[in-house]
């Protein structure tokens, strides 16, 4: 039975067709050639589920750590444009920094967007979770089914 969202258990063990990945980092203006890439913390619960579902989906992948490996302010901006979305759009706002900086105060035009950045560069936690990117330019919030089934299909 392939195991989706709906159907997932936490604390269920699944096979896992492929060996760990190593951790690679995306790099601006480097082209889409280095495969699919996860954003991940392993203490997350959906960068877990969307790891079982790429892993059950057969996808070749690289695991990278966005805690440990931070991404810069140009890897942000790539993959924000890949995403078609805003800064502000994938901050998590309920992170203790977040608060402690005072995001919900901050604006939301063209002229704040590399504050937002900026924020998300040094402070990797802010980042929403899990960030999936795919060799061809695509790029997707791994958040629920649907859009994990539109990054690996």
């Amino acid at each position: 039975m392939m195991r989706t969202l709906s159907n997932y258990t936490p604390g269920t063990r699944f096979a896992r067709p492929h060996a760990p990945r190593s951790s690679a980092k995306l790099r601006g203006g480097r082209g889409y050639d280095r495969g699919m890439e996860i954003w991940f913390n392993p203490r997350c619960s959906k960068c877990r589920l969307a790891k079982d579902f790429l892993d059950e989906a057969g996808a070749e992948y690289t695991i990278r750590r966005y805690l440990e490996e931070p991404p810069t302010a140009a890897e942000i901006r790539e993959v924000l444009g890949r995403l078609e979305l805003e800064p502000w759009e994938i901050v998590r706002t309920g992170e203790a920094v977040a608060k402690e900086l005072g995001v919900s105060r901050w604006g939301k035009t063209p002229a704040d967007r590399e504050q937002w950045i900026a924020a998300m560069a040094g402070h990797p936690a802010l980042i929403q979770r899990p960030i999936i990117t795919a060799d061809d330019g695509r790029a997707v919030v791994g958040r629920d089914e649907r859009s994990l089934k539109g990054i690996v299909g």
